[in-house]
């Protein structure tokens, strides 16, 4: 490596180990690498591993300025074609990451080193294990936020529900007994929010929940970041944008990711992927033989489970619209056991009609963008749900945990590009929506709301819209300015 190298601000970029968090931290890479700076991406190494299966051998090759290192999640070895419990994975990550962290960054900014001194740490939104290591050798560390902005939003006031009394709730029975519908109208930035709008770990009867606690105190540690970067555009959520604005350190909206990434020169690692499933080959090949805007694309994610019951009442929600459709049904889909389709529906959608195509995983962006998609069946997550908006697809959500209840609720009342299906799911309800979706007056107006928002979401990543400006600016007042630190 020459000199002109080793003069490259230098950003470590760092995920929380999971699919969705670890997709939208590689798009933020590869637009800081194409604006010139020398990228260590970090991996797990049980997800490192996993990548090298899924991808193959070469796949996580890098450039000589884009670089994959790794570090133990702390974790016992385990079957790497089983994926990780996000809770366990999380626990771990907090508990054991830090010192793997710090020795890596001793390591990369060791004088002998190959690559340029470490100039700037990108962390998730929900490693704080990282604060300490930026903080001892004085790197700004800039957290990035993966998440919608009204979820992280959510997250970051469960201490003032807690103080209000709201949290824990008193008994499971404040789960059925209507108080999810009680208004919660004091959070600057939220409109017509209802207990069950916010981010579901405040469900619990206990104040040490671990989900609650967690989110609780990384979304807050957020205040000792040097600047938030969040993964969305301003006219989207313009409002709580605003709200945030004085009350945390300097935040930038940059996204969508994936349209910035169109916007910009052809990179070599265009094609680097990261995920932790095989693709199924035959997707895109089976959209090509349908008609415009006919088909339901169906995937609630990498992470969101259900019952076996649920899944079967999806499968003849589905057959029985009458609409194709794609469903992307993960190993682990269904908790505790493995899914059984009924015999009567896979000879349904199998046989000669051809009305259904199953797959263990996707190219989601594609799938979503080809014209034949009419629809997404989703769980809501902030990836989804921006790449729904990216393509103009409107949605049926089933928000699973976390942020997903909040971007339904955008979803389904500000931006009106969705409908909510009732979580305890019924075949006559899913076979409704698709239709409504599909032919109604209802989806007619959902189809016209989504297709205005691509088009804002477009505006947004363009050379003079507002996410590349914002882009520039936290390179040149935050990125940048590190170098000489």
């Amino acid at each position: 490596m020459g000199s002109i190298s080793r003069e490259k601000p230098h950003a470590v970029c760092i995920p929380i180990p999971a699919q969705g968090h670890i997709n939208a931290m590689m798009q933020l890479a590869k637009l800081l690498h194409l604006h010139g700076f020398h990228i260590t991406f970090i991996h797990s190494e049980f997800n490192y591993n996993r990548i090298l299966k899924s991808r193959g051998p070469s796949s996580l090759e890098g450039l000589p300025d884009f670089r994959f290192e790794t570090i133990p999640d702390g974790l016992p070895p385990s079957d790497e074609n089983i994926p990780q419990d996000v809770k366990e994975v999380c626990q771990s990550t907090q508990e054991h990451c830090d010192i793997p962290f710090r020795d890596l960054v001793v390591k990369l900014n060791d004088v002998s080193s190959e690559v340029p001194p470490v100039t700037c740490i990108i962390s998730d939104i929900v490693t704080k294990f990282t604060l300490p290591t930026s903080k001892e050798f004085n790197i700004p560390n800039i957290f990035f936020c993966s998440l919608s902005a009204c979820g992280f939003w959510g997250f970051f006031n469960y201490q003032q529900l807690m103080d209000r009394g709201l949290v824990p709730f008193k008994s499971e029975d404040d789960l059925t007994n209507g108080y999810l519908n009680k208004e919660v109208d004091w959070i600057p930035g939220f409109k017509n929010m209802r207990i069950r709008d916010i981010p579901s770990f405040i469900r619990t009867t206990d104040p040490q929940d671990f989900w609650f606690k967690f989110l609780k105190d990384e979304t807050q540690s957020a205040m000792n970041a040097t600047a938030i970067i969040f993964n969305t555009f301003e006219d989207l959520e313009k409002e709580v944008l605003e709200t945030m604005s004085p009350v945390l350190p300097p935040i930038y909206s940059v996204g969508p990711l994936s349209l910035m990434l169109k916007e910009m020169p052809t990179s070599p690692l265009e094609s680097a992927g990261s995920n932790l499933w095989k693709e199924n080959p035959g997707c895109i090949e089976w959209l090509e033989g349908k008609m415009p805007g006919s088909v339901v694309y169906v995937n609630f994610g990498s992470i969101a489970v259900m019952s076996n019951k649920q899944l079967v009442e999806f499968a003849w929600g589905l057959a029985n619209s009458g609409h194709d459709f794609m469903w992307v049904i993960r190993s682990d889909l269904v908790k505790g056991e493995s899914g059984v389709l009924p015999k009567e529906f896979l000879n349904e959608i199998c046989g000669e009609s051809g009305r259904g195509f199953l797959a263990s995983w996707c190219p989601q962006e594609k799938v979503l963008l080809h014209p034949s998609v009419g629809g997404f069946l989703t769980h809501c997550g902030w990836n989804s749900t921006m790449e729904s908006i990216c393509a103009g697809v409107p949605m049926i959500c089933w928000p699973f945990f976390a942020d997903q209840q909040t971007n339904c609720h955008y979803a389904c009342t500000v931006w009106g590009n969705g409908m909510e299906i009732e979580n305890n799911v019924k075949r006559d309800e899913v076979e409704g929506m698709i239709r409504e979706l599909m032919e109604g007056e209802k989806g007619k107006e959902m189809k016209k709301r989504a297709l205005e928002w691509k088009r804002l979401a477009a505006s947004a990543s363009k050379q003079d819209g507002s996410s590349l400006t914002n882009l520039k600016k936290v390179i040149d007042e935050v990125l940048i300015p590190a170098k000489s630190m």
